[in-house]
Order: C-alpha cells, then structure tokens, then sequence
C-alpha cells in the first residue's frame, strides 16, 4: 500500500492537483496495479514512467476519493533470442484507478476501474 502523506496535507489547497501528480508520478511504477489496466501489450514497460490526469476528486468523513486516468507504455515482449532481429516496440496504454486515500494515515488503496 502506498502513502500520499503530501497529497493529503494538500487536501482544501490549491496546491492539491499539483501535490496529487507531483507525488503519484514520483512512485515507481510497480507501486501501481498498471499491469491489471494493459490492453495491448504484455509487459508494463517501466523504465518509460507515465502520467497521471485527474478526472475526480470527493471526501468523505475517513477518506478522500480520487478517479486518475493513467497513460504510460506497455512492450510485447518476443523471444528475446540473440539473433531475433525484433526490436522491442512500445505501446501507449491508459486506464483509470480510483485512490481512496485515508484522510487519518495517508494509507492508500488502489483499483482499476476499468481495464
């Protein structure tokens, strides 16, 4: 699980979505269920990064809910035989997740809303 500790003391600021993109992009793609969202490669293509968009933001009395559209690359992985002479294309995917963010510890839950 991850924490947005920033993100959370930006809450009700208009540092908010800059804070929101600063942080999540900053993680280390793994940290995302990206794998779950591919729809045209096999393999998230981490050393390429990705970006995040806003598209929702609500609060509750415990959580602070936040829907992000994702864009980031995938690879479909070959053979990887010494002599394939495929070179390893990129694809562009996107997905989005919902972020329920604990408004107490910054512990924060991630799905995929669609994929």
């Amino acid at each position: 699980m991850i924490e947005l500790k920033n993100t959370l003391g930006a809450w009700h600021t208009d540092r908010f979505d800059t804070v929101l993109k600063n942080e999540l992009e900053g993680l280390e793609s793994r940290l995302l269920p990206l794998r779950d969202g591919l729809m045209q490669g096999s393999h998230v293509a981490e050393d390429k990064g990705f970006k995040v968009m806003i598209i929702d933001t609500r609060d509750d009395d415990q959580h602070i809910r936040i829907k992000i559209g994702v864009f980031f690359a995938s690879i479909i992985a070959g053979c990887a035989c010494a002599d394939d002479p495929t070179p390893l294309d990129t694809c562009n995917e996107y997905c989005e997740f919902l972020l329920l963010v604990d408004k107490t510890t910054a512990q924060t839950r991630v799905s995929l809303v669609n994929g």
